[in-house]
């Protein structure tokens, strides 16, 4: 029977592949993939010998029609992406969507993926995380993204590459103020690590491959303080703590940077 296959590939180790995965790949008739160029040393590497399609972010709407016409001829095809799964953070939503609402079958052969082997890796303890993907390139997207989680107990999982990494940390600490920060790299491959950091610190030198950021939860909205500001500044020097100290309190307790703070200070 013809049948949509959602086929998980390694995500960087190519021994990482299930056995079913592997099934799959060998007895369909045709594997649409993200980049033929890139799965072909996949595929060669197990000597799959399928017919290769695309099937990529610029031609995914134009894909439904051509698998659908696949499908009618009663062949089964896999899609596939460079690594993971199919519709995290890479081509295959769309694909999906469209093949269903049209009465085919779509069948999931579960693989590896970046987010859960970057929390697993990471021995994070906050239980609960929120999976945001690749940040917006603009500005105005960004915030509307995450200021809404600037008060919310929950972790942040966001995907970067070696080209927007330090921005992506300059960014985050600006909008969410100082937290810990998971920066796990490369994974599953020979330079996989993972250090953890504050993100008022985090800066790397000459960052490459591919990058996960496990951003921890802040502190919880419940525990923000009513009063103003100044008035914090004020109580905390009054009562003897040190100016530098006190700002780095109460930029703490707000979830603000140190430089914020910093400036109301000296008006006081």
């Amino acid at each position: 029977m013809s049948k949509l296959y959602l086929v998980g590939t390694p995500i960087g180790n190519l021994g990482d592949i299930t056995l079913r995965a592997l099934d799959t790949l060998k007895s369909v008739d045709v594997i649409a993939c993200e980049d033929t160029r890139h799965s072909l040393g996949l595929l060669n590497y197990y000597d799959i010998k399928s017919k290769l399609i695309a099937c990529h972010k610029f031609n995914e709407k134009e894909s439904i029609d051509k698998i659908e016409g696949l499908l009618k001829e009663g062949k089964s095809v896999a899609l596939i992406t460079d690594a993971g799964m199919p519709a995290i953070s890479d081509p295959g939503a769309i694909l999906v969507d469209g093949i269903k609402n049209r009465g085919y079958e779509v069948e999931v052969v579960p693989g590896p993926t970046a987010v859960t082997s970057a929390i697993a890796l990471s021995g994070i303890l906050t239980p609960v995380f929120t999976f945001l993907g690749f940040l917006p390139t603009k500005t105005k997207e960004k915030d509307a993204i995450i200021s809404q989680f600037k008060n919310v107990s929950t972790a942040l999982v966001i995907y970067s590459s070696p080209y927007d990494i330090n921005k992506d940390l300059k960014y985050l600490y600006k909008v969410l103020g100082d937290r810990e920060v998971y920066i796990v790299k490369e994974l599953t491959k020979i330079h996989e690590s993972c250090v953890k950091m504050n993100l008022s610190d985090a800066e790397l030198d000459d960052p490459k491959g591919e990058y996960v950021l496990i951003v921890d939860k802040g502190e919880e909205i419940n525990d923000a303080p009513t009063a103003s500001i100044e008035d914090q500044l004020k109580e905390l020097i009054e009562s003897g703590v040190d100016k530098k100290e006190a700002i780095k309190k109460v930029a703490k307790l707000n979830g603000l940077q140190k430089d914020d703070v910093y400036k109301v200070a000296i008006n006081l």
